[in-house]
């Protein structure tokens, strides 16, 4: 299948033959569906949580004692998919075709004075006519102008605020962090994952704001970029499964999707560790409602830490002499806090065995929001191959729609997930875990894309909140709507959590 050339290339990408042969060969094969058992709703596998509680978590969040915390971002997307309705105005405009004043072209032109990005000395005044909707749209994307079209979403300006001041994307992961995620010695620890090529535009975007945000706020930034690792990229195949080759008749290698970002998160030292997408900030009115859930988040987290480091310190007291009660006891709690009911076992020791494996894991918990029709992964109670059960959040791909029950599962989902995670990452010991053990490798996605006009098909490995969490212990936690304000596109800027008052 490889001559040495291709092997020569895979090893200088610090990946194997054997691997790369594996993925050709998940193409033929392709995944197994998820065995879904229910959509967690409210009161089966989601949590919802009265103000008594939320302020209970906070609480034991604000009091809890743990070895570092850290902020992940991921922020490698370049902003091109945002853009991708004013390229297309922006085309017809130069052919001479006016999309109108209702197209996303014309309503970037109608409100270009409402986005943080505008100046009077780029834009000038606003027209309804097609040369300014051509000209706007131009210097959005174009080199000439603000270059967006080609940047990543985190230096793109998001916000604009009373006093001049407008903030990236990035700027605003920093105002987040310095609010709930800083350490005990005033330090806050953020992680970014970018593309090699966007280096630079970071580094900038922290140049401008680090300074003056470290003597506002009073907090020292701990600020990390760190790239998807080129051994992560999977072999791309033809149509009939076969390693596609360029023109050149070189293997054609793809980013995996952010799966491969697990490799990243493992890297990271901290014990507690928020997750969010570098799209999902919005303005500071919105940020004490923001933090306080996801000080929620951590709390709920961190009290099923302490949970399950108790449960564990009892079983190893107990040595050879575990009590009835005490399983019991682990079993309700996996029950009633995870979702997670265990298999028939044949005798006490294997129970034993099999409790402390459901319990040595890493932890993450998961806000949910009511489903409103925005895109994102759903949460299910889905079985494992071990016949146990767990909480999983499925993307769509994932589900057999061709299996009735299946579909009625997925339409009785309530809630999804918005990349607002928090996690911790050591054990009762005190040791890392390797997250890279707790991987699901059946639950990864195929998906068609094409190369300079020719089709193909490409591998992504387990997402890094689906199947890349896919052992990890899982809790549900519905949060406010308020704290979900992505930016897929870019006229949801216009949206009221990214505008002024």
């Amino acid at each position: 299948m490889f001559d040495q050339n291709d092997i020569r290339k895979i090893e200088e990408r610090g990946s194997s033959v054997s691997e790369v042969e594996a993925q050709v060969e998940r193409f033929r094969k392709g995944f197994p569906w998820l065995d879904i058992v229910a959509p967690a709703t409210p009161g089966n596998g989601i949590k919802v949580l009265g103000d008594d509680a939320a302020d209970r978590a906070v609480a034991y969040y604000e009091n809890a004692s743990v070895a570092g915390k850290c902020k992940f971002v991921p922020a490698s997307g370049a902003a091109s998919r945002m853009f991708k309705d004013i390229f297309a105005g922006l085309a017809a405009l130069e052919e001479g075709k006016d999309p109108g004043a209702d197209s996303s072209a014309g309503k970037l032109a109608s409100n270009i004075e409402k986005f943080a990005f505008y100046t009077r000395e780029m834009f000038g005044t606003p027209a309804d006519n097609a040369e300014y909707r051509r000209e706007v749209a131009a210097k959005v994307l174009g080199g000439e102008g603000l270059g967006y079209g080609s940047k990543p979403k985190g230096v793109i300006r998001f916000h604009r605020y009373p006093d001049g001041e407008c903030r990236t994307a990035f700027a605003e992961h920093l105002v987040e962090a310095q609010d709930y995620m800083r350490n005990a010695d005033g330090s806050a620890n953020i992680v970014f994952t970018i593309s090699p090529e966007f280096g630079k535009l970071f580094e900038d975007a922290l140049e401008e704001v680090k300074a003056a945000y470290e003597a506002r706020y009073g907090v020292r930034f701990s600020i990390s970029f760190t790239c998807q690792e080129k051994s992560t990229d999977t072999v791309a195949v033809d149509l009939k499964n076969r390693p596609f080759r360029t023109e050149e008749g070189e293997l054609l290698f793809r980013p995996a999707g952010h799966g491969a970002l697990i490799h990243n998160l493992n890297a990271i030292e901290d014990e507690l560790v928020s997750i969010k997408n570098i799209d999902n900030v919005s303005n500071d009115r919105f940020l004490p409602v923001t933090a306080k859930y996801k000080k929620v988040l951590m709390g709920v987290a961190l009290s099923l830490r302490d949970r399950i480091f108790g449960y564990l310190n009892a079983l190893d007291k107990a040595g050879d002499s575990v009590c009835p009660t005490l399983c019991d006891e682990i079993e309700r709690f996996l029950a009633e806090e995870l979702s997670i009911t265990l298999p028939p076992v044949a005798c006490p020791s294997e129970r034993v065995a099999l409790l402390r494996s459901k319990l040595d894991r890493p932890i993450r918990v998961c806000g949910m929001v009511r489903n409103q029709g925005e895109p994102g992964g759903g949460p299910f109670i889905v079985k494992s191959k071990d016949g146990s059960t767990n909480l999983q959040i499925l993307e769509s791909v994932q589900i057999n729609m061709g299996d009735e029950a299946s579909r009625e599962m997925l339409a009785g989902a309530t809630h999804f997930n918005p990349v607002d995670l928090v996690c911790c990452l050591r054990n009762y010991k005190g040791e890392k875990f390797n997250l890279l053990e707790y991987v699901d490798q059946d639950a990864g996605f195929i998906s068609s894309k094409s190369y300079q006009g020719r089709e193909l098909k490409a591998l992504e490995l387990p997402g890094l909140w689906n199947g890349a969490m896919s052992d990890w212990n899982t809790c549900f936690v519905e949060v406010p709507l308020e704290t979900f304000n992505p930016v897929k596109v870019v006229l949801d800027l216009l949206r009221p959590a990214h505008q002024g008052e």
